[in-house]
């Protein structure tokens, strides 16, 4: 039986969307519906399953920063209100997508493509290339962070993100690590994420994001659980399941 994962913001979109599905796939059985990105994430940390539906804008983490980490591990159908532009870069790439408010007639289309997929036993596509194109049309094309400003005592201190070793979070404030100091700040990590080269600074949990260039190692302990180590610090990070893949090859 082919599971999905529906991840949508607007609770009666989200109900549509499921009613619908049951009507027009009933063989589909949708093993979680999330309200935002981070939930969806989390989902899938906990099943895979071979389609997600998912909202391009979503608080705590958009479609598409859910699609980065999604990879090629299931099937991803974008729910887009995006104008033409948009929608020619999904058909760029092989995922597919349905525009809000979905008919009946369009998600029809999905399905029978998505049935084919399962039916060819069709891998994921790899998503890179689509993602790009939709994430400039999603945010705007954003200057990369420079500097990270804190406070320390009295005064205000820039810090090069090249020194960064690793951000991580809590509840109120965000810890910026480097070689020879650290500090705390209060921006969210998820806004320093969208300032930050991804090919440079992974996240490898929803609280922790770390400058590839200062890993030291990664180990595994008895359950299996990847934890980075940093170079010059004691620090033992852990990487979330949903992550791990980052070091699949180590």
């Amino acid at each position: 039986m082919p599971t999905a994962i529906v991840a949508e913001d607007e609770p009666i979109l989200r109900a549509q969307l499921e009613a619908k599905l049951k009507k027009l796939w009933p063989e589909l059985e949708i093993i979680a519906s999330v309200e935002d990105g981070a939930a969806a994430l989390e989902a899938l940390e906990d099943r895979t399953p071979d389609f997600m539906f998912l909202d391009i804008r979503m608080p705590e983490m958009t479609g598409v920063e859910v699609a980065r980490h999604v990879g090629n591990r299931c099937h991803v159908i974008f729910v887009t209100a995006y104008d033409e532009y948009a929608v020619q870069a999904f058909e760029t790439g092989a995922a597919d997508y349905i525009l809000k408010p979905a008919t009946d007639e369009r998600l029809a289309v999905t399905i029978e493509r998505l049935k084919a997929k399962v039916s060819a036993h069709s891998p994921p596509t790899d998503l890179k290339s689509i993602l790009a194109q939709i994430g400039e049309h999603v945010s705007g094309k954003k200057e990369k962070l420079q500097w990270i400003k804190a406070n320390v005592g009295q005064n205000l201190r820039l810090i090069p993100v090249a020194e960064v070793l690793f951000f991580q979070s809590d509840e109120k404030y965000t810890r910026v690590v480097t070689a020879d100091s650290e500090a705390l700040i209060k921006t969210p990590i998820r806004e320093i994420l969208d300032g930050l080269d991804p090919e440079v600074f992974w996240q490898i949990h929803r609280s922790t994001v770390v400058n590839a260039n200062a890993i030291a190692a990664v180990t595994r302990d008895f359950r299996g659980q990847a934890h980075v180590k940093i170079k010059g610090k004691d620090d033992n990070l852990v990487v979330s399941r949903i992550y791990s893949h980052l070091f699949k090859q180590m």
